[in-house]
């Protein structure tokens, strides 16, 4: 921050490097307790394993793969999801935080692979005419959270912690959708 406003400064591309803003593992407990998952599952921007931990964690088999090697040895390395032809064998299920400026691809590719694709996505993803084929055609449920996450930083931020200013929602997305868009409103808190 500058000392005269309040809205937090934008870090260059060339700071934020792969874009890795770690889940937190909240949002996937929160995920857990609304959605029904297949054992199998791929998580193809695994990062240093937000997501991977806590399904692991709840008994699914993760397959867990980024672009980036973060030192991992239960993750694989050098995938490019957006160059991906197939599905991993047995994984029924891609659930991820795909890079925003990426996001878009990353659900149509996603759905070309798989016939269920979760992500932790801003809410104005629903916002925009360049993705309304995926929202009218493919979009089965929204989980939107009604307080807000805990602030993703990017990797390797060493600031204080703050609580986000963006809206997000676990967005499931289906080959063959059935019946209206669901919306239900979730919390990461646990209950008092």
């Amino acid at each position: 921050m500058d000392g005269l406003s309040t809205t937090p400064k934008k870090h260059p591309l060339s700071e934020r490097k792969e874009d890795l803003y770690e889940t937190p593992p909240e949002a996937v407990h929160a995920l857990l307790k609304v959605e029904r998952l297949p054992t199998h599952l791929w998580e193809p921007c695994a990062g240093r394993g937000a997501i991977v931990d806590v399904l692991r964690g709840a008994g699914y088999v993760v397959l867990a793969s980024d672009l980036t090697d973060y030192g991992d040895p239960t993750h694989f390395p050098g995938r490019d999801f957006l160059m991906e032809w197939k599905i991993p064998d047995k994984c029924e299920c891609i659930v991820t935080n795909p890079p925003y400026k990426l996001a878009t691809q990353f659900v149509r590719h996603g759905l070309r692979l798989c016939p269920k694709v979760i992500m932790l996505l801003r809410l104005a993803f629903l916002e925009g005419t360049n993705r309304s084929d995926l929202i009218d055609g493919n979009l089965a449920r929204i989980h939107v959270f009604r307080n807000r996450l805990p602030m993703m930083h990017r990797d390797g931020w060493v600031g204080n912690r703050v609580s986000s200013s963006i809206a997000f929602a676990w967005f499931v997305f289906e080959q063959k959708p059935k019946g209206e868009i669901k919306l239900d409103r979730i919390t990461w808190e646990p209950k008092p």
